[in-house]
């Protein structure tokens, strides 16, 4: 927990070769109203710029590869083991939080004592 009771979320991401949308979804965590969060990085053996986008934040995301590309369930498996955080979250590459979720959730967690929560989605195409 930081100084002010939060328990720490680890948002787990998995990447190969998502450069495209790497930085918006990176960037979609940093924009939480909730921060006492770090984020799990898995490069699982991505060949395209993403170690250079994920490298280019603070020390908030820990940075982990692989050099075999594995299954996306294994390859979460793999990051969850370097997870410190009291809850779990995880974001894939193409996607973006929208800024209160984690406190949202944090908040139904903490005073209903889920066990899971999950959320709907919105779809993004080309045009916004």
């Amino acid at each position: 927990m930081n100084k002010k009771g939060q328990p720490l979320i680890s948002v787990i991401m998995n990447c190969y070769n998502s450069g495209k949308y790497l930085r918006e979804a990176i960037d979609s965590v940093y924009a939480q109203t909730y921060q006492n969060w770090e984020i799990i990085f898995w490069d699982n053996a991505s060949t395209d710029g993403s170690q250079k986008i994920a490298s280019s934040y603070d020390a908030r995301i820990k940075y982990f590869r692989v050099e075999i590309n594995t299954l996306i369930g294994l390859a979460r498996n793999m990051a969850l083991k370097n997870a410190a955080g009291k809850y779990v979250a995880f974001l894939d590459t193409d996607d973006v939080f929208l800024p209160h979720k984690l406190e949202r959730q944090v908040n139904m967690i903490e005073a209903e004592n889920y066990g899971l929560i999950y959320g709907g989605t919105i779809i993004i195409d080309e045009n916004g």
